[in-house]
């Protein structure tokens, strides 16, 4: 299932997840669930660096297949085998 990381700045809060994410994967995360002022969905923060995020997903099995940049925004996004 792939999966987008994003992040605003290059040493956190990570948004790892929306509502629909694996609940078990954002624990593991240790991803807290957050509604934003103005937004009608929930989305999930980790307050880890992109960096550590992703080194905890790949230890889970998933491995980076694109990433981009839009304005301030980082986007990883990653599949699991």
């Amino acid at each position: 299932h792939p999966l987008c990381c994003l992040s605003l700045q290059e040493v956190g809060p990570t948004m790892v997840g929306d509502e629909h994410s694996d609940p078990s994967l954002m624990s593991f995360l240790g991803a807290t669930k957050r509604n934003m002022l103005g937004n009608h969905f929930c989305e999930y923060y980790v307050d880890d660096a992109p960096r550590i995020v992703l080194n905890k997903l790949e230890s889970c099995g998933y491995r980076v297949v694109s990433m981009t940049g839009v304005g301030q925004t980082l986007v990883w996004c990653l599949h699991k085998e």
